[in-house]
């Protein structure tokens, strides 16, 4: 709707670091930062599979939202027929990716779209989960914050955030402004866009975000740049669509929101493509596909051990979190 071990010590000679001092760098030079655990050696062009087998395996899974170090990544996955939502969480691990572990506050309800504020302190979701004891047909906005003991306790957001009808993502900037899509009435669409300024330690009413966001169909998914200088979208039922669910950019300029672009071939296809994140340096792209290995269609009839061995593959048409540099996504984030 995803602690580094500690490291010992080592005593050594006073002769050896003498030698260390003559050959390494000049004292009081620093290292070069160590690039984030997500990272790729050299330009990332094409959208590249995320953590194969690990997070992005033959099971439908979506999101991708990592810690500011970089060292955790928190996504979905969905029981088919989309009867179960679970966020789960990963950890950087031996240069690889750890066995996936159901976040301590999932694992009941459909729990969905897993989204860290820019500082990590916080990670929005949605869910069905009820609330004050009542059950839930809809789907509403939660929080969880970190604590020195790990996350809290989901705490579900009232009005005006929250509303009777569906939240379905949500997204915040670094100065706390909230950025969700909904279904409540006086929308544009089936599903819209809206901003909460976070004004005073509260949530300001929300604003559609109007004509140059929203669209007489479905805007599903909404991530705010942390800065707020650009939106990603996903949506659906746009007359430039390549099938399905296609990802969008607005940019934000002079206070004014630029007509959604679609993000083009490179990135979607006529299966459905949703649940972006910029990685926390702002150099990546990760979003969610569906593509699978007939999207486009056979050139020849499928053999039946073809057939047998792409549903068991990756591409089987179940979701999978893909990566790619954001320049190459088309998405032209401004200079740090």
């Amino acid at each position: 709707m995803k602690p580094a071990p500690l490291r010992a010590v080592l005593a050594v000679p006073c002769l050896v670091l003498a030698s260390a001092a003559l050959t390494g760098p000049a004292m009081g030079a620093s290292a070069p930062p160590a690039a984030p655990p997500y990272a790729i050696a050299g330009p990332l062009r094409e959208p590249r599979i995320f953590a194969p087998d690990i997070v992005s395996t033959p099971d439908d899974e979506f999101g991708g939202s990592f810690s500011p170090d970089g060292e955790t990544v928190y996504f979905d996955k969905s029981v088919l027929r989309h009867y179960l939502y679970v966020i789960l969480e990963s950890h950087s691990a031996g240069g690889g990716w750890s066995a996936p572990s159901v976040a301590p506050f999932s694992g009941i309800y459909r729990d969905s779209d897993p989204v860290l504020s820019p500082d990590g302190s916080k990670l929005y979701f949605v869910s069905d989960r009820p609330v004050d004891g009542k059950p839930k047909t809809d789907y509403d906005i939660w929080v969880v914050t970190r604590t020195p003991g790990g996350w809290g306790e989901p705490r579900h957001l009232d009005p005006p955030i929250n509303s009777e009808g569906n939240e379905f993502f949500a997204s915040a900037a670094a100065n706390g402004d909230l950025y969700f899509t909904s279904d409540r009435p006086g929308g544009k669409g089936q599903v819209d866009v809206y901003e909460s300024r976070f004004v005073d330690g509260k949530y300001g009413a929300p604003e559609n975000l109007g004509d140059a966001i929203n669209s007489a169909g479905w805007e599903s998914d909404c991530l705010v740049a942390p800065d707020g200088s650009y939106l990603l979208v996903a949506t659906f039922g746009r007359p430039d669509s390549y099938g399905n669910y296609d990802l969008y950019v607005s940019y934000k300029r002079d206070g004014v929101w630029t007509p959604v672009k679609n993000l083009g071939p490179k990135i979607n296809t006529p299966a459905r493509e949703y649940s972006p994140r910029i990685s926390p340096d702002g150099k990546y792209l990760f979003f969610t596909s569906e593509k699978d290995f007939a999207t486009e269609p056979p050139q020849r009839p499928l053999t039946t051990e073809e057939l047998e061995r792409g549903l068991k593959s990756l591409q089987n048409g179940a979701g999978n979190i893909y990566q790619i540099d954001l320049s190459a996504a088309g998405v032209d984030a401004p200079p740090k």
